[in-house]
């Protein structure tokens, strides 16, 4: 098996990612994929930490255009992301993972709740940790959770998964063929030219605490593994030039 080149890291799944090719929903056959990617690294020894969002059950914005307030929109959304948290504990811990959800709103029929000494703990024992519910504030992104959670539990990398896109795009390379990928590029640059990588809270606070990021297509084959070998797929950011 390949080494890898991190001991801990923070994988950012969206709710899109569950869904697999529909448009709502949990998708079992992609649950189980994710979880025997994920699963797959656990055996190379690194620490996982997944922030997982919620997009695939409820789209805070859109209900907010219909007039919901805006506050009560994103507490649903958190819900949502528990949901998600559930569904992928229950099928990594099929395969056999040892899994702990962390909430960041008090749910504690259903997940611990979030404290940083105990994430890392679990972690050091070769256990995954899901992140759910955000940061457990409205106005913050599950972008901000993740690039928060690995500040917190000291991952090495950020891990950004896409579906069906392989890196940084100068545009939706999906609706505009002309777009140009990057291979490498820094925080500051990402901000400056308002890429479509996370929201700007998300990609300061990596920017200031100089946690690189790895952008990658989640659907490609062995992508999660080639990732963590250090091989170069997908788009790097980083404080390099």
């Amino acid at each position: 098996m390949s080494t890898a080149k991190y001991k801990r890291v923070l994988l950012k799944l969206s709710g899109e990612a569950f869904a697999g090719g529909a448009a709502y929903g949990i998708d079992p056959a992609t649950l189980t994929k994710i979880a025997k990617q994920i699963k797959q690294v656990v055996e190379m020894g690194v620490g996982v930490a997944i922030v997982v969002g919620g997009g695939n059950i409820w789209r805070g914005a859109k209900v907010e255009e219909q007039g919901m307030d805006r506050v009560t929109a994103d507490y649903a959304g958190m819900l949502a992301t528990v949901i998600n948290a559930l569904s992928l504990q229950d099928a990594l811990e099929r395969e056999g993972v040892t899994t702990r959800t962390q909430s960041a709103i008090n749910i504690q029929q259903v997940a611990e709740p979030f404290i940083r000494r105990r994430a890392i703990r679990h972690l050091e024992k070769g256990r995954v940790v899901i992140f759910a519910a955000g940061t457990g504030n409205p106005y913050m992104t599950t972008d901000t959770a993740s690039a928060l959670r690995a500040i917190e539990i000291e991952a090495e990398v950020l891990l950004m998964t896409k579906n069906n896109v392989d890196g940084i795009y100068t545009a939706n390379p999906l609706t505009n063929p002309k777009a140009k990928k990057f291979d490498r590029l820094t925080h500051l640059k990402a901000l400056n030219l308002r890429l479509e990588v996370m929201d700007a809270t998300a990609l300061s606070l990596c920017l200031e605490n100089k946690l690189p990021i790895v952008v990658f297509d989640l659907q490609a084959p062995r992508s999660l593994e080639r990732v963590i070998t250090g091989e170069a797929i997908g788009t790097l950011v980083d404080t390099k030039e």
